[in-house]
């Protein structure tokens, strides 16, 4: 890990905190759908949420499950939390890095990462620490932008990265379907839309 450009990349997403929502609000409405319902309706049991944010997915998550999220931007996580307390909904929120999860092994039901791995640096890291921290059987499950189908919305996606990567570690190119697959996921739900670009996809960890 780079600790120079970790620090970086923490300082301008504790910058985007108070404007993220609002963000996500447009992008949500015209590219994402349902994704946050579809993939929070999934989980069940001790649920981790990777990267978790302000907490834009608290209130999609059934009432019975045990949520613990873990972020590594202080601003973001104070959001989350101040969001988790007007909802009432109880949860246990950390500072932490996606890459070097606090957790022991076969911890968790249920790993949730929504429109978060596109930012983690190493991020194969972070879906191998996912998948250390699930027991076996478990689930995980991502809803994130990536690689279009189409190629002009490719080079879209390329020529934004030239901004996005430098300033806050954004990629919008990456393949999280075959790194899950590397890391020991099998894969049984898998959804496309939008050329492409917004993908979402229920993993499994094997038993």
């Amino acid at each position: 890990m780079d600790g120079a450009r970790d620090g970086k990349l923490r300082r301008y997403w504790d910058r985007s905190a108070p404007s993220y929502d609002r963000a996500m609000g447009y992008f949500e409405r015209f590219m994402a759908g349902d994704s946050r319902s579809w993939v929070c309706s999934r989980a069940r049991g001790a649920v981790l949420e990777v990267a978790i944010g302000t907490g834009l997915n608290l209130p999609s998550y059934p009432a019975e499950v045990q949520l613990t999220g873990i972020e590594w931007s202080p601003q973001m996580l104070q959001l989350a939390r101040l969001r988790a307390a007007e909802l009432g909904t109880p949860a246990e929120l950390l500072e932490g890095d996606a890459r070097e999860l606090p957790f022991d092994e076969a911890s968790f039901d249920t790993a949730v990462c929504t429109f978060s791995l596109c930012a983690i640096p190493e991020h194969d890291r972070a879906v191998a620490e996912m998948h250390r921290v699930l027991r076996p059987g478990g689930t995980l499950l991502l809803a994130d932008h990536v690689v279009s189908t189409a190629w002009p919305a490719r080079l879209v996606q390329r020529a934004a990265e030239l901004i996005t990567v430098p300033m806050g570690g954004e990629h919008f190119r990456r393949r999280p379907a075959a790194l899950l697959r590397a890391a020991g996921f099998d894969i049984v739900e898998q959804e496309r839309f939008k050329l492409g670009i917004i993908e979402r996809l229920t993993a499994r960890k094997a038993g």
